[in-house]
């Protein structure tokens, strides 16, 4: 008799944060429900109904602090199989602090907030062009948190460093809830022709609101779908943000039924999993 050892589903993209902690500078009464602690102990139920194991934790504020703050996490909390910390890519002192935090086993990834700077091409400029450099020379996975007017000048940079491994976050935040799909739809099929660029199924019950239905997603994901295929797309909740507009279990539920239109089983089981864990460079 042979038994089948069901893959490790991975929720690629994920937040705790301790509000005492006063750097997450993009939070306030416009997002209320999530001005209180998220913690470990808050989401290990929710994942294990969901049929989740695994997560990486990704930050929530700019600063070295926060970084540290969510490896220490990591190490005690085993569900967390990895971080994206933020660095401050235009700094002189990149390359240093870069080879300090990829000391630490925990440590898969990193992500400017490029959408909350005041300058939508702050990617290009030449010392965040020769940081990103040393980020692909490092092995290390970039997250690219947008929303869609910034994806041209995403573009350019990875012509600029194509070996870039790259993930775009929550699909860049398309306008779901007025429906547009132009000139997203263009602009992130010019970003996935990049190939070591992948996206993240994640984030689109805050853009879409409240009252969101599978088909108010569905244009956006069967888009994602087509640009990127089963082998660059990864499942994340953006939990606890999603929580303003649908509990942890109706996003994974959104993504399995959106997704499952698209791919069988084992292209599933990529996305839900596999991927994550080849594009962060995790253990088994």
């Amino acid at each position: 008799m042979t038994s089948t050892i069901r893959p490790s589903a991975i929720d690629s993209h994920q937040h705790f944060w301790l509000t005492s902690r006063g750097d997450y500078g993009w939070m306030g009464d416009h997002v209320k429900p999530l001005l209180r602690d998220f913690m470990p102990g808050d989401l290990e139920p929710l994942l294990r109904r969901a049929g989740i194991d695994r997560t990486i934790l990704v930050q929530a504020a700019e600063t070295e602090a926060e970084t540290d703050f969510l490896l220490e996490i990591a190490a005690r909390t085993p569900f967390v199989a990895g971080v994206v910390g933020w660095l401050d890519m235009d700094a002189d002192g990149f390359a240093e602090r870069l080879a300090h935090y990829r000391a630490n086993p925990y440590f898969v990834g990193l992500r400017p907030m490029l959408q909350d700077l005041e300058d939508d091409a702050f990617i290009l400029r030449p010392r965040v062009l020769d940081n990103l450099r040393r980020v692909a020379d490092s092995g290390l996975a970039f997250d690219i948190l947008t929303f869609p007017r910034h994806l041209p000048n995403v573009a350019k940079a990875l012509e600029g460093v194509p070996s870039l491994r790259a993930v775009v976050d929550h699909l860049s935040k398309p306008a779901i809830a007025t429906g547009d799909l132009d000139p997203w739809a263009a602009d992130i099929a010019a970003v996935a022709a990049f190939p070591n660029v992948s996206c993240k199924v994640s984030g689109m019950v805050t853009e879409a609101g409240t009252d969101w239905t599978l088909d108010d997603l569905a244009p956006y994901v069967d888009h994602v779908a087509r640009c990127f295929g089963a082998d660059r797309l990864l499942f994340g909740s953006d939990w606890p943000v999603a929580t303003l507009a649908a509990e942890y279990g109706e996003v994974a539920h959104a993504a399995r039924a959106l997704l499952g239109r698209h791919f069988g089983p084992d292209e599933m089981a990529k996305v839900f999993g596999e991927n994550a864990a080849r594009f962060y460079g995790l253990g088994a």
